[in-house]
């Protein structure tokens, strides 16, 4: 039996190393712990993070946790949505509807993940924006810290 060690594989200058589908090929971080308070229709809640696809056969894996506090007042029902761009163009769209009560606080650290095939090799930024229901202010990152991951998956 043989043993190959290596410290490195690098490609011959002008290619690019073939990975096989489903290898993750980079991945970037971002997170923030600015206060932010939306109130009615969709807007930046201030996560946001780029990436430079290495090969447009490429798809992008976004893992997402969003902070968010509702301080409830009166019997209601409150919620807020979520969105994730890419660029301009919205990738996912979901709504989180919660009853919230007089004097109680929400604390919420929702996950969010979605695959993307952008088919690109252009620099890309995906970011999330939040609505709420009622016209009722929500406050995202409210003191935590919402984070965003994205991770080059080959194709």
């Amino acid at each position: 039996m043989s043993t190959l060690e290596v410290k490195a594989i690098q490609a011959p200058t002008g290619y690019d190393l073939d990975m096989p589908a489903g290898a993750i090929l980079q991945v970037v971080n971002a997170n923030t712990s600015s206060n932010v308070t939306v109130a009615g229709g969709f807007a930046d809640i201030g996560l946001s993070a780029s990436i430079t696809p290495k090969f447009a056969s490429s798809k992008i894996y976004i893992q997402a946790s969003v902070a968010c506090l509702m301080d409830g007042n009166s019997s209601s029902h409150e919620g807020f949505g979520i969105k994730i761009l890419r660029d301009s163009t919205q990738i996912y769209a979901d709504q989180q509807e919660y009853s919230v009560y007089t004097a109680i606080v929400t604390r919420l650290l929702t996950p969010y993940m979605v695959m993307d095939t952008p088919n690109s090799t252009s620099a890309l930024t995906y970011k999330l924006q939040a609505s709420t229901y009622l016209d009722r202010g929500v406050a995202f990152q409210s003191g935590n810290t919402s984070f965003i991951t994205l991770m080059e998956v080959a194709g």
